[in-house]
């Protein structure tokens, strides 16, 4: 399948790299069409130390830890609107947005595109196909609970960045990994391991 993901300038890119990399690794995913937002870079180095601005397919690729001569990560400008993913005759399995921010949420509710990732995330809603987006952001207000409920109604799916514990997480990654695993969920895309509860990590009480 084909995909796009956009990284927005919210707090959590290390959950758009761990998606990333296991989009890569699922054996199922061909083409992942990549856009990031300037304050998505800023955001990038300021929390891992990466450096991905004026990023191309060989720095993406670095950063993910991928071979550089990968073409599974096709990355396009935020500017480019001749973009594969802003056509719906372009198929594709959908989008994920992680992490979404309060301004590209709002955009993308107001159906006002003006980059290639709300013009994404648009053709996306118009083609019925699947749009995952994942807020970060506490507390929300009014507005964006607002957006929000209108984006969930025009079928999008609203998964926050709100890692679960009942797997009993013992480091970042831990969690990190298991709200990615439940967004490839969202697109039936295999991974390394379930997040689905299954009733036995509750014991009998004993009588």
């Amino acid at each position: 399948m084909d995909i796009t993901v956009g990284i927005t300038g919210a707090s959590g890119t290390i959950y758009a790299k761990r998606v990333l990399q296991l989009l890569a690794a699922s054996g199922v995913v061909e083409t992942i069409n990549l856009i990031v937002s300037p304050t998505a870079e800023v955001v990038a180095q300021v929390e891992t130390g990466a450096n991905i601005r004026n990023a191309d397919a060989t720095k993406i690729n670095d950063w993910l830890g991928l071979d550089a001569s990968s073409k599974l990560i096709r990355y396009w400008r935020l500017d480019n609107f001749a973009a594969r993913p802003s056509s719906g005759s372009y198929k594709q399995a959908g989008m994920i947005v992680v992490p979404c921010s309060m301004g590209t949420l709002g955009a993308i509710a107001s159906g006002a595109g003006t980059n290639l990732i709300h013009r994404a995330a648009d053709v996306c809603l118009k083609e019925r196909r699947k749009l995952v987006l994942v807020p970060r952001e506490t507390p929300y207000s009014t507005i964006h609970l607002e957006n929000m409920l209108r984006l969930s109604n025009a079928g999008a799916h609203i998964l926050p960045a709100s890692p679960g514990f009942y797997h009993k997480p013992k480091s970042i990654d831990d969690l990190v990994e298991h709200l990615c695993f439940r967004i490839l969920d969202q697109f039936d895309i295999p991974h390394p391991t379930h997040t689905q509860w299954t009733g036995t990590e509750v014991s009998e009480p004993s009588t």
